[in-house]
């Protein structure tokens, strides 16, 4: 059998109500890398810590026995970004983001920059949050359960061409979407079946709505 490439899931300080659902997604093997005020969530999620990031200006240190990098509270990357470049030095290829979209929108568009990031890069990445799961599209197609109630595509790249939507409800061919005029919103898969989004040229965030 191949083996499991292992995953690192970073933890950030947004709320998470769901912590049940979240559960149910972290592998046993995942690196877990708790980001300042995301400490917070470590006992909702039972998940034990690989690493502990942060300036510590929204979350005291909690001076556990793990690794532990203190950063200074004025510094180009946010935390969130620090644990992404971290674990990228340390060789990880997939990573899924927790508590990183919530009140503080100038966060929340930041991190889902850093899907942008990690694309750039050949990584693979998502956002989870208690209503949806957000992903990168660009070089390989993805595909979309009937599971999921909606799912939409944004253009935050700059630009998006050979826009491919198959097996949904508003289906597109060969089509463009801007920056100036997102019409990609709130599509549907169609019943007993899985839909297929591809971009020739361009990114498209992806956000299935469950």
């Amino acid at each position: 059998m191949p083996e499991i490439m292992r995953r690192c899931v970073i933890a950030g300080g947004a709320d998470i109500g769901d912590y049940a659902y979240i559960r149910s997604l972290i592998r046993e093997e995942d690196f877990i890398i708790y980001c300042d005020s995301g400490l917070k969530h470590m006992e909702g999620l039972k998940a034990a810590p690989g690493l502990i990031v942060g300036d510590f200006d929204s979350h005291k240190d909690p001076h556990l026995s793990v690794e532990t990098i203190v950063l200074p509270c004025e510094k180009d990357d946010t935390d969130t970004v620090y644990a992404v470049k971290e674990a990228l030095k340390r060789g990880f290829e997939e990573f899924m983001l927790l508590g990183v979209v919530g009140a503080r929108l100038d966060h929340t568009l930041g991190n889902v920059s850093i899907l942008l990031y990690l694309d750039s890069l050949g990584k693979k990445g998502c956002i989870i949050d208690d209503y949806s799961e957000m992903e990168i599209v660009s070089e390989k197609p993805v595909r979309i359960r009937d599971t999921y109630r909606f799912f939409s595509l944004l253009n935050i790249s700059g630009h998006a061409r050979g826009v491919d939507i198959k097996n949904a409800k508003y289906p597109l061919e060969n089509a463009e979407i801007t920056c100036e005029y997102q019409y990609g919103i709130s599509n549907e898969v169609l019943p007993g079946k899985e839909a297929v989004v591809s971009v020739a040229d361009g990114k498209l965030l992806l956000i299935k709505i469950r």
